[in-house]
């Protein structure tokens, strides 16, 4: 491998995302999923990633937050290892993550960080950069949720296993999201497998959202209204009925619309009311089994 040039510190924070639509379609012979998401990106919760140059020979230190995350298997290792490998280049480097997003929860917080280190390393990698295309490439191996962080902040339509990507341009400024991550981990390996034993049985179509009448096309997402729903709900729900109280806390606050996001146990609830949504975030923090911290207020 060739040597790679001088290294800097390099400090990010990588964000998460919330599904406003998340339809399975079907498991390949592959074990990948095809399927239609709509990706909306948060600044909030952030991770930070700090990487930093190590010492010659040493290939990568990594260090987490949560000691029990700062394995091989974290995805911020796997993308290191991924991309020294492709790039034919040793890297020497020390990276150490501040966990903030909430795991198991739904936000793609451990692709965000995979995504992440990706573009420090591509940063760092001088003429041994990778092309977008490759880079892209690596971050669908990585995962389904990882090259939507690399698009730069902007919702996404996904189809595949998440590796097709289109820009969409949707304005739900006048809403308010309120995000509620539980202390309730649901593991996304979980949430498909039993989807894969069980989808016979689930019914078909969206729900309606956003107070706007929905009609029977699957397909339509953000036409006249923006859609939300998610084939992971009739999965999750009936193992965690506390978050179907949540959806109901919500709703009864004066929520226009209310889903879980990805596999979950995130919940966020879109207001049209300021006061509503900081009526509901109160109410949602109060509960022993959420708690401060864990519910985070934003515009879209």
């Amino acid at each position: 491998m060739n040597a790679a040039p001088a290294m800097t510190a390099h400090t990010v924070h990588p964000g998460c995302k919330v599904n406003l639509f998340l339809e399975i379609r079907c498991r390949r012979p592959d074990g990948y999923h095809e399927l239609a998401t709509l990706f909306w990106p948060l600044a909030h919760p952030t991770d930070t990633l700090t990487v930093t140059p190590g010492a010659p020979g040493s290939g990568l230190r990594f260090s987490c937050s949560d000691p029990a995350l700062a394995g091989p298997e974290n995805l911020v290792a796997r993308a290191y290892a991924a991309f020294v490998q492709a790039a034919e280049q040793s890297m020497d480097v020390a990276a150490h993550l501040e966990k903030r997003i909430p795991v198991g929860a739904g936000l793609g917080g451990g692709s965000a960080d995979a995504a992440a280190m990706l573009l420090v390393l591509n940063q760092l990698a001088g003429a041994n950069a990778l092309p977008a295309s490759r880079l892209a490439s690596l971050a669908a191996a990585l995962g389904a949720d990882v090259p939507f962080f690399l698009q730069g902040g902007r919702p996404c339509l996904a189809e595949g296993i998440g590796e097709r990507l289109t820009p969409v341009d949707i304005d739900l400024s006048e809403f308010m999201l309120v995000l509620c991550s539980p202390a309730i981990p649901v593991s996304t390996a979980w949430a498909y497998a039993t989807w894969d034993s069980e989808h016979g049985k689930m019914p078909g179509g969206g729900n309606p959202a956003l107070t706007s009448p929905f009609g029977t096309r699957k397909d339509v997402i953000f036409t006249d209204a923006v859609v939300l729903f998610n084939s992971f709900e009739p999965v999750v729900l009936p193992r965690e009925p506390r978050l179907t109280l949540l959806k109901d806390l919500a709703y009864r606050a004066g929520a226009a619309g209310v889903l879980l996001s990805g596999s979950g146990s995130s919940v966020f609830a879109l207001f049209r009311n300021s006061e509503l949504a900081g009526s509901f975030a109160r109410q949602a923090e109060a509960l022993a089994w959420i708690g401060p911290g864990r519910v985070f207020s934003s515009h879209m």
